[in-house]
């Protein structure tokens, strides 16, 4: 009996160690997801300050945000990739690492473009960590428990992008705008000390086991994206919104690379993506839908100030107070929306968040008419919700339709479809909200221009979560197919 109770406390022993184990490693990740998002809006609220502080016109300064952006999306896959070769875990701190280095960097720079130089570095170590975090998952948590998990970092995504403005301008009133930057630094180590702590170490054969398995780096596959991937960011960023001939070189340009990245992956004997892999209806759906999907929710951050304040007449505290509502219940409903996912299956939680898009979509430009700023709250809520259960579902569904070789570089082409669509909703739906409202300068335009500008934009908008609803039918119908017929030849 004495043997019996002993082997029983050793299981129950063995099972607390393990659990807290997946906390210990999840709160490692949280907090890499927190700081990356974190540091994404942190840094505008400091726009003003820097100007003044080097003497730098609003254009110069810009490029504080603009480096950051930059080297998360021209990176991400890359390294995402690179994780899968030499190990996810020594890559995952080398980058937390790198994150607080550059953050120490930024803080104490001297000159505007020595800070901007420290901020692409940042922007590597945030890529790294976006990448691999989600990457992460299926190495830490039970497969029923992954919706959960990445319900989990997309609240703290959420969280991070709600606090960075409100924070930030905290700590420049009390501090000054090197702390924005300093605040990294003991958040930073408390991160590297979760993930060395509690992360899965590499396994061996990452590196030595895996002869003939994608063992190479594709150097000139990455260098090709790269180049693509910041011609097109540059395309949709530069120019004050107006496009010009600077605006159609780059696209051009972008379309291009994208040409010759596609010849460069069929012949590279260990590509960076191999493009067989689309033919999973999974992946190619998912990685299009999150590009539409943020492209949308990024409209509603950018349109909304113009319409709260040049339409409903609202002053500046009262229009952030607005728009918090939308991380704020972003932040809410990720956990719930994980959980969701564990229990009702991805595909069905997925379309669900898309149609309740759709629906909030339709109603945000028409409620506020009638009923004021409560009118203008509920649809974002009901987009923000929808939003939570289709990014929870939609990742789980990408990362568990995969191998698990092949985590870090489809976590990174996850991350890099919703920063293409991040920039592509702040610029191009920014461009279809000027267009609609018929005003050369938006900031002077008549309310009921700004109310008619905000009805076209969001008309495109249910279009495209429309076309997300199509897709993400057809992925499911093709699976179902699949389906079918292995089990008929099973």
């Amino acid at each position: 009996m004495k043997a019996i109770k002993s082997e029983r406390d050793q299981a129950a022993a063995g099972v607390a160690q393990g659990t807290a184990s997946v906390r210990g490693a999840l709160a490692g990740l949280s907090l890499a997801v927190l700081l990356s998002s974190l540091s994404t809006s942190i840094a505008n609220v400091a726009l003003p300050n820097l100007a003044q502080a080097f003497a730098a016109s609003f254009q110069e300064v810009q490029w504080v945000v603009l480096a950051y952006l930059l080297a998360i999306t021209t990176l991400i896959v890359g390294v995402g990739r690179l994780g899968d070769i030499i190990g996810r875990r020594r890559l995952l701190l080398g980058g937390i690492v790198l994150f607080t280095a550059a953050s120490v960097l930024s803080g104490l720079a001297s000159t505007l473009w020595l800070l901007i130089a420290a901020r692409a570095v940042q922007g590597l170590g945030a890529a790294i960590m976006m990448a691999l975090a989600m990457a992460f998952v299926g190495e830490t948590v039970p497969k029923e428990k992954t919706g959960s998990a990445m319900g989990l970092l997309g609240t703290m995504s959420a969280i991070g992008t709600a606090l960075g403005p409100t924070f930030g301008g905290m700590l420049i009133a009390g501090f000054g705008w090197p702390a924005i930057f300093l605040i990294n630094v003991p958040l930073g180590v408390v991160t590297l000390f979760f993930a060395y702590r509690y992360l899965p170490i590499d396994r061996q054969q990452a590196k030595t086991d895996r002869a003939g398995v994608d063992t190479g780096f594709d150097t000139a596959g990455t260098l090709l994206l790269v180049v693509t991937l910041a011609a097109y960011a540059l395309a949709v960023t530069i120019g004050r919104g107006s496009f010009g001939a600077l605006n159609l070189g780059l696209l051009l340009a972008a379309v291009a690379g994208l040409g010759l990245f596609v010849l460069a992956e069929t012949k590279a004997a260990s590509p960076l993506i191999r493009l067989a892999m689309f033919r999973n209806p999974v992946l190619g759906a998912g990685f299009a839908m999150s590009t539409l999907v943020t492209t949308v929710v990024m409209a509603t951050l950018v349109v909304g100030p113009f319409y709260l304040s040049g339409a409903l007449l609202l002053d500046a505290a009262s229009v952030g107070l607005v728009m918090s509502s939308g991380p704020l219940v972003a932040a809410l409903t990720g956990v719930p929306a994980g959980r969701s996912v564990d229990r009702f299956g991805a595909q069905c939680v997925s379309i669900v968040g898309l149609v309740g898009m759709a629906l909030g979509c339709a109603l945000l430009p028409m409620l506020p008419t009638g009923f004021g700023v409560p009118g203008y709250i509920a649809p974002l809520v009901v987009i923000t919700a929808g939003y939570a259960l289709f990014q929870a579902a939609n990742n789980t569904a990408v990362m568990t339709a995969i191998l698990p070789e092949q985590r870090g570089v489809i976590s990174g082409m996850l991350n890099l479809s919703r920063n293409l669509g991040l920039i592509t909703g702040a610029s191009v739906m920014g461009a279809v909200f000027a267009f609609g409202s018929g005003a050369t300068d938006i900031t002077a335009a008549r309310p009921e221009a700004v109310a008619i500008g905000m009805r076209f934009t969001f008309a495109v908008a249910a279009a495209l979560i429309v076309v997300a609803l199509v897709i993400a039918a057809g992925a499911r119908r093709i699976t179902l197919r699949n389906g079918a017929a292995g089990a008929t030849a099973g």
